[in-house]
């Protein structure tokens, strides 16, 4: 009882956009249809629609397959004992060839409802910006963003310092956290984190921001670096984010169903560009396609190669992590012959490439606490998959 009334005195006194934060979402954050009940635009295809076939042999053999992986969270165990209780697995689909190999669901979550990715939208929001570039928007990455966002000239001289391309690799410097438990030991570390996702305005809290070490330094994840990419984003082009996103990619890419994406406030509208974005499975899956051609879809180059390469790479640099893509070192396992690449977001929102087995992976769920544990499977599947 005393740690209770504990809580509500720390929810009294802490910012209202804690308090807003869980009364909307409980204790443990947002979830997967969370974006039900925020601020959104929705993005639609103004064109043709793309469907991928349904191979006409699925790959059951999937579901009797044992993975083994000592020392972490399973060994000897097919890949939904693994995936499923342990993390409210929702749906896994695979895409090979450009037909679907393998659909399994067991809740909510199905290939066509559509469900919050959360951070891989920070993966979305690189391909925006490798578009930006392609199209003279953004004359080079290595332009300090204050070229873009010109009332923080005024703020820390460190922003001068900050270029684009250091927010695609996380190396920004700023002193941030990155944490969405309402959970009584986590209320120190919340308040920032809180302000971003259920704030009313954005970039007040950009230019309010300190910097933890120089800009290009060192490696640390956390949101407001893809926030502040997806505001450059929106003034390079002088378009809003999900205006852009539905003329550059929604409908080249023949998306099937709409999606959503949140942003601050009606008065502000700022993007949540590093995880506000919801769409169904089969059209993430499209994402991978992109990627997996090279950003060609259909013969028509959506963003440059040399983009795709810089994000895809394999490299143990940068701890695996480039232009919001992570390649397969992130995982901790040993370099595979033909290793792939993924984007992830919290409760192990999972889009996996492999490019030398021409697959594409989705997983949804409704959590998942076990980190890299799904993109190794991914990996593991990748690796004994049938030339």
């Amino acid at each position: 009882m005393n740690k209770y009334f504990s809580f509500i005195a720390l929810l009294l006194l802490s910012s209202c956009t804690i308090v807003r934060g869980y009364l909307a979402d409980g204790a443990y954050g947002p979830t997967s249809f969370s974006y039900e009940k925020q601020l959104k635009d929705t993005i639609v295809n103004r064109g043709e629609a793309f469907s991928f076939g349904k191979a006409s042999v699925q790959c059951e053999w999937i579901d009797t397959l044992h993975f083994f992986n000592q020392g972490r969270m399973y060994s000897n165990t097919t890949m939904w004992e693994a995936i499923g209780p342990k993390t409210e697995t929702q749906g896994v689909l695979i895409v090979q060839n450009d037909s679907i190999v393998y659909e399994k669901c067991t809740g909510d979550i199905t290939p066509d409802k559509i469900a919050g990715v959360f951070s891989v939208t920070k993966s979305v929001t690189s391909l925006l910006c490798g578009i930006a570039v392609d199209e003279g928007y953004i004359k080079s990455i290595d332009e300090p963003v204050t070229v873009y966002l010109t009332e923080l000239l005024k703020a820390n001289p460190m922003w001068q310092k900050l270029t684009i391309r250091h927010l695609l690799d996380m190396q920004s410097g700023l002193d941030f956290d990155d944490t969405y438990s309402l959970r009584l030991q986590d209320l120190k570390r919340l308040n920032a984190m809180s302000r971003l996702y259920y704030g009313r305005n954005i970039k007040a809290q950009v230019k309010k921001l300190k910097f933890r070490c120089e800009p290009g330094t060192e490696y640390r994840y956390e949101s407001m670096t893809t926030e502040i990419l997806g505001l450059v984003i929106e003034r390079a082009t002088g378009r809003r984010f999900a205006d852009y996103l539905e003329e550059k990619v929604w409908t080249p890419l023949g998306m099937e169903f709409p999606a959503f994406l949140s942003y601050d406030s009606k008065k502000h509208h700022a993007p949540h560009a590093f995880g506000g974005l919801a769409l169904t499975m089969l059209d993430l899956a499209k994402i991978g396609r992109l990627y997996l051609n090279k950003g060609v879809w259909d013969g028509k180059r959506i963003v440059s190669e040399s983009w795709i390469e810089q994000s895809t790479a394999y490299s143990a640099d940068n701890e695996g992590y480039h232009f919001c893509w992570y390649n397969t070192s992130c995982i901790g396992a040993d370099k595979a012959d033909y290793p792939g690449y993924y984007a992830m977001g919290i409760r192990g929102q999972i889009l996996f490439v492999n490019p030398y087995k021409n697959l594409i992976m989705v997983r949804l769920g409704l959590k998942d606490d076990t980190y890299a544990h799904i993109p190794y499977l991914f990996e593991q599947l990748s690796n004994i998959w049938p030339e």
